[in-house]
């Protein structure tokens, strides 16, 4: 089995997600009393959403670079930044660390095309729906991203700081988020990116009006087979 590096804490409500997915995912495919060989980094998220309010992204980068080379340093053989935000600053990330960072954004990209879709609808954190690294690197994956318009971004922004981040969750808060997507349905999406790390507290993916993708299972699975090696279909006899 190989170790696992998490850089968690943004929000430590998604960080326990992981874990708990990932050591779920391992003793499913292990059996017994196995658990994930995993390593934890748990930084303060506020230090990170002041860098985030003031735009220095450079900084954010070299402290996440910094966590990441104290995983590696610790044995972690590979990285994931557990959140979907934070991934605008992947490349400085992986610039210094030698262990691959397994992005969240190639992991979705490669399950939504699986399922033969093309147009999804992201929800996510203002950064990430606005910013234009996400959708450009799914556009480069052959997928058409849709994001809720100026006022539903601003709602999922809140729902995500004001209270996904604080550990709320609000059933007011789940049918406004509803209403959006079947919005967005209305004007062609055809699937939904949970693209933030809480939002899988808020909504469930398999219960959606259009499929749903959670980037938190996703890229924990990613995790989990890099660990473990993928799943192999088995051949019919």
């Amino acid at each position: 089995m190989k170790t696992i590096g998490l850089i968690g804490g943004m929000s430590f409500e998604s960080t326990a997600v992981y874990y708990r997915m990932i050591n779920e995912a391992v003793r499913e495919r292990l059996g017994g009393l196995h658990s994930a060989d995993v390593l934890v980094h748990s930084v303060d998220f506020q230090s990170i959403v002041d860098l985030q309010t003031a735009g220095r992204w450079d900084a954010a980068g070299e402290r996440l670079g910094t966590v990441a080379a104290g995983l590696e340093k610790a044995g972690a053989q590979c990285v994931l930044i557990c959140t979907n935000t934070m991934h605008l600053v992947a490349d400085a990330v992986q610039n210094a660390v030698s262990a691959p960072v397994i992005n969240i954004i190639d992991e979705v990209a490669r399950d939504i095309l699986a399922a033969g879709k093309r147009r999804p609808l992201l929800l996510a954190t203002r950064y990430t729906m606005e910013h234009g690294f996400y959708a450009n690197r799914m556009k480069d994956a052959g997928l058409d991203v849709m994001v809720p318009d100026e006022a539903g971004r601003a709602l999922i922004h809140s729902v995500i700081f004001d209270e996904l981040c604080q550990g709320k969750v609000l059933d007011t808060s789940r049918e406004r988020v509803l209403a959006l997507i079947e919005a967005a349905r209305a004007a062609g999406a055809d699937s939904v990116i949970l693209g933030c790390t809480e939002i899988c507290l808020l909504l469930d993916p398999d219960a959606l009006s259009l499929p749903g993708f959670d980037s938190t299972a996703i890229h924990a699975r990613a995790a989990v087979d890099f660990a473990l090696g993928p799943v192999v279909a088995s051949k019919a006899a």
